[in-house]
Protein backbone atom coordinates (compact mmCIF):
# COMPACT_ATOMS: atom_id res chain seq x y z
CA UNK A 1 0.00 0.00 0.00
CA UNK A 2 1.24 3.55 -0.39
CA UNK A 3 0.75 6.35 2.17
CA UNK A 4 -2.12 7.74 0.31
CA UNK A 5 -3.90 4.41 0.54
CA UNK A 6 -3.05 3.44 4.18
CA UNK A 7 -4.45 7.02 5.28
CA UNK A 8 -7.64 6.52 2.98
CA UNK A 9 -8.08 2.69 4.44
CA UNK A 10 -7.34 4.51 8.11
CA UNK A 11 -9.96 7.34 7.39
CA UNK A 12 -12.98 5.09 6.12
CA UNK A 13 -12.76 1.74 7.82
CA UNK A 14 -12.82 3.49 11.55
CA UNK A 15 -14.46 6.95 10.43
CA UNK A 16 -16.33 6.88 13.27
CA UNK A 17 -13.38 6.47 15.62
CA UNK A 18 -10.92 8.87 14.63
CA UNK A 19 -11.19 12.69 16.41
CA UNK A 20 -8.87 14.41 14.00
CA UNK A 21 -5.99 13.91 11.74
CA UNK A 22 -3.09 16.30 11.53
CA UNK A 23 -0.96 15.39 8.61
CA UNK A 24 2.19 16.84 9.63
CA UNK A 25 4.88 15.87 6.80
CA UNK A 26 5.16 13.45 4.18
CA UNK A 27 6.79 10.71 6.94
CA UNK A 28 4.47 11.58 9.86
CA UNK A 29 0.42 11.74 10.55
CA UNK A 30 -0.97 11.63 13.78
CA UNK A 31 -4.22 10.34 14.28
CA UNK A 32 -6.67 11.08 17.62
CA UNK A 33 -8.86 8.32 18.33
CA UNK A 34 -11.56 7.85 20.76
CA UNK A 35 -9.58 6.03 23.70
CA UNK A 36 -12.13 2.75 23.74
CA UNK A 37 -10.96 2.66 19.81
CA UNK A 38 -7.35 1.68 20.41
CA UNK A 39 -7.04 -1.67 20.49
CA UNK A 40 -9.05 -1.89 17.20
CA UNK A 41 -7.05 0.09 15.19
CA UNK A 42 -3.83 -0.37 16.87
CA UNK A 43 -4.16 -4.20 15.98
CA UNK A 44 -5.24 -3.16 12.13
CA UNK A 45 -2.09 -1.15 12.07
CA UNK A 46 0.25 -3.76 13.96
CA UNK A 47 -1.68 -7.17 12.07
CA UNK A 48 -2.93 -5.41 9.17
CA UNK A 49 -0.82 -3.13 7.52
CA UNK A 50 2.63 -4.25 9.50
CA UNK A 51 4.02 -1.97 10.87
CA UNK A 52 6.31 -2.03 13.91
CA UNK A 53 5.36 -0.80 17.06
CA UNK A 54 8.07 2.14 18.10
CA UNK A 55 7.27 3.27 21.56
CA UNK A 56 4.46 5.02 23.17
CA UNK A 57 4.68 8.45 25.30
CA UNK A 58 2.70 10.32 28.14
CA UNK A 59 2.01 13.54 29.07
CA UNK A 60 -0.03 15.42 31.77
CA UNK A 61 -1.40 18.32 29.88
CA UNK A 62 -2.58 20.07 32.81
CA UNK A 63 -6.62 19.10 31.87
CA UNK A 64 -5.87 15.98 30.33
CA UNK A 65 -3.62 13.00 30.26
CA UNK A 66 -2.24 12.56 26.72
CA UNK A 67 -1.14 8.96 25.05
CA UNK A 68 0.88 8.81 21.63
CA UNK A 69 1.30 5.44 20.26
CA UNK A 70 3.69 5.63 17.22
CA UNK A 71 3.81 2.82 14.68
CA UNK A 72 6.59 2.97 11.49
CA UNK A 73 5.73 1.37 8.31
CA UNK A 74 9.12 1.03 6.99
CA UNK A 75 7.90 0.14 3.51
CA UNK A 76 6.72 3.35 2.30
CA UNK A 77 8.34 5.51 5.69
CA UNK A 78 5.24 6.49 7.32
CA UNK A 79 5.36 7.32 10.99
CA UNK A 80 1.72 6.69 12.37
CA UNK A 81 1.24 8.03 16.10
CA UNK A 82 -2.35 7.12 17.49
CA UNK A 83 -3.20 10.18 20.35
CA UNK A 84 -5.52 9.26 22.96
CA UNK A 85 -6.46 11.93 25.36
CA UNK A 86 -7.68 10.78 28.54
CA UNK A 87 -9.56 12.86 31.17
CA UNK A 88 -7.90 12.96 34.34
CA UNK A 89 -10.89 11.67 36.22
CA UNK A 90 -10.60 8.74 34.46
CA UNK A 91 -7.63 7.74 33.47
CA UNK A 92 -7.93 3.80 32.57
CA UNK A 93 -7.00 2.69 29.08
CA UNK A 94 -6.84 -1.03 27.90
CA UNK A 95 -3.68 -2.45 27.44
CA UNK A 96 -1.88 -3.41 23.90
CA UNK A 97 0.13 -6.31 26.19
CA UNK A 98 -2.26 -8.88 25.07
CA UNK A 99 -1.64 -7.78 21.46
CA UNK A 100 2.22 -7.06 21.18
CA UNK A 101 4.37 -7.75 23.81
CA UNK A 102 6.44 -4.42 22.93
CA UNK A 103 3.97 -2.26 24.87
CA UNK A 104 4.84 -3.99 27.87
CA UNK A 105 7.41 -1.56 29.77
CA UNK A 106 6.38 1.20 28.19
CA UNK A 107 2.86 0.76 29.65
CA UNK A 108 4.58 -0.25 33.45
CA UNK A 109 6.62 2.89 32.85
CA UNK A 110 3.25 5.51 32.16
CA UNK A 111 1.40 3.71 35.22
CA UNK A 112 4.47 4.33 37.71
CA UNK A 113 5.39 7.62 36.80
CA UNK A 114 1.80 9.36 35.39
CA UNK A 115 -0.71 6.92 37.40
CA UNK A 116 -2.10 6.15 33.88
CA UNK A 117 -4.03 2.32 34.13
CA UNK A 118 -3.93 -0.25 31.47
CA UNK A 119 -6.74 -2.53 31.88
CA UNK A 120 -5.85 -5.94 31.08
CA UNK A 121 -2.11 -5.66 31.67
CA UNK A 122 -0.08 -8.73 32.89
CA UNK A 123 1.71 -7.20 35.24
CA UNK A 124 1.85 -3.72 36.38
CA UNK A 125 4.71 -3.85 38.87
CA UNK A 126 7.12 -1.13 39.35
CA UNK A 127 10.09 -0.37 36.88
CA UNK A 128 11.85 2.46 38.09
CA UNK A 129 11.24 3.77 41.04
CA UNK A 130 12.58 3.09 44.71
CA UNK A 131 10.43 0.34 47.03
CA UNK A 132 9.94 3.07 49.25
CA UNK A 133 8.18 5.52 46.83
CA UNK A 134 4.82 6.10 48.36
CA UNK A 135 1.85 4.96 46.36
CA UNK A 136 -0.43 7.41 44.58
CA UNK A 137 2.66 10.00 43.94
CA UNK A 138 3.09 10.30 40.20
CA UNK A 139 6.79 12.26 39.68
CA UNK A 140 5.77 13.66 35.94
CA UNK A 141 2.23 15.01 36.36
CA UNK A 142 2.23 18.35 36.70
CA UNK A 143 1.21 18.58 40.18
CA UNK A 144 3.70 16.60 41.71
CA UNK A 145 4.70 17.36 45.00
CA UNK A 146 8.17 16.50 45.99
CA UNK A 147 7.34 13.65 49.05
CA UNK A 148 10.32 13.25 50.57
CA UNK A 149 12.16 16.62 51.61
CA UNK A 150 15.28 15.28 51.96
CA UNK A 151 15.98 14.19 48.42
CA UNK A 152 17.76 16.08 46.42
CA UNK A 153 15.97 15.27 42.46
CA UNK A 154 18.87 17.25 40.64
CA UNK A 155 19.58 14.39 38.78
CA UNK A 156 16.07 13.02 37.46
CA UNK A 157 13.55 11.22 39.84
Amino acid sequence: MTRVEVLKDLMHRFKEEIVDVSDKSPNRVYIEIKPQALIKIACHIFKDLGARFNIASGSDLRYHMEILYHFTIEDIDLLISLRVRLPKSKLVIDSLCPYFAAANWIEREMHELLGIDFAGHPDLRRLLLSDDWPAGVYPLRTDYQEWDKSAIRDRGV
